[in-house]
């Protein structure tokens, strides 16, 4: 654990649908030494975690609330992938209506615009079968999990329980934009989270630091980590400094 004096930042990844804290383990090393980089697990995760999978997204939340709760001090940035973009932005939007401290930085990861009534997307409801083909058409399900049977029976229902959260997920209308800068990730050729819709993210912060868009599809960042990385320093080093001087933002 590093030394308080010694820590520049702390970032939080959350973690896709079906996912962890294993297809996120390089992270970490790519970070400077400064940066505590923690990629909390949702639970039911692996035959280890007895506890279930929950049911919807205010539980999730509430469940990342608990969990993180010491860690939700001094310098700390989100950073969600997908089904893990919704939990950054509603842990966020959390904290700053409680009036708690906010995250210095939020970047949203091939998660879809905020739709009030869901994305209309239902793949938590397709046969295993069809399931299979999606999820391996997507990536970042490892082929051990769906071409063995008896781990895709251990594995599916948490897979479809993240699924149903992502794609049933509503939220309230902001009152107000997010004073929180944010920026959007996403793959050029994602078709689960199209770049064209990405930007409509900009609405919700006061101050939008942009779409960044990478060569690859929905875990387009399992190929250009280092460069992925490179950009969440670059924002959140922004961030800071837009912290440091608010009067120089319009807005």
């Amino acid at each position: 654990m590093q030394k308080a004096e010694e820590l520049e930042l702390r970032l939080f990844v959350f973690h896709h649908s079906g996912g962890s804290h294993l297809m996120y383990r390089d992270w970490p090393s790519c970070f400077p030494a400064g940066w505590d980089v923690r990629v909390p697990d949702a639970p039911g995760r692996g035959p280890r975690d007895g506890r279930p999978p929950v049911k919807n997204i205010g539980a999730l939340v509430e469940h990342f609330l608990h969990e993180l709760d010491d860690g939700l001090t001094g310098r700390f940035a989100f950073f969600g992938h997908s089904l893990g973009g919704a939990v950054a932005y509603e842990l966020t939007r959390r904290l700053v209506e409680a009036g708690r401290t906010p995250p210095v930085w939020l970047g949203i990861s091939a998660r879809g615009p905020l739709l009030p009534d869901g994305d209309g997307t239902r793949r938590h409801l397709l046969s295993d079968a069809e399931l299979r083909q999606e999820l391996t058409a997507m990536g970042g399900t490892a082929p051990s999990v769906l071409d063995h049977q008896e781990l895709w029976d251990l594995f599916a229902p948490t897979i479809r329980a993240d699924l149903r959260i992502s794609e049933t997920w509503r939220t309230k209308p902001l009152a107000a934009p997010l004073p929180v800068p944010l920026s959007v990730f996403g793959g050029a050729q994602d078709h689960i989270a199209p770049p064209h819709g990405l930007g409509d993210w900009a609405a919700v912060s006061r101050r939008f630091m942009g779409l960044h868009l990478f060569e690859g599809g929905h875990f387009y960042f399992q190929d250009r980590l280092l460069e992925v990385s490179e950009r969440i320093q670059d924002d959140v080093r922004c961030a800071l400094l837009l912290a440091r001087a608010p009067s120089a933002v319009a807005g």
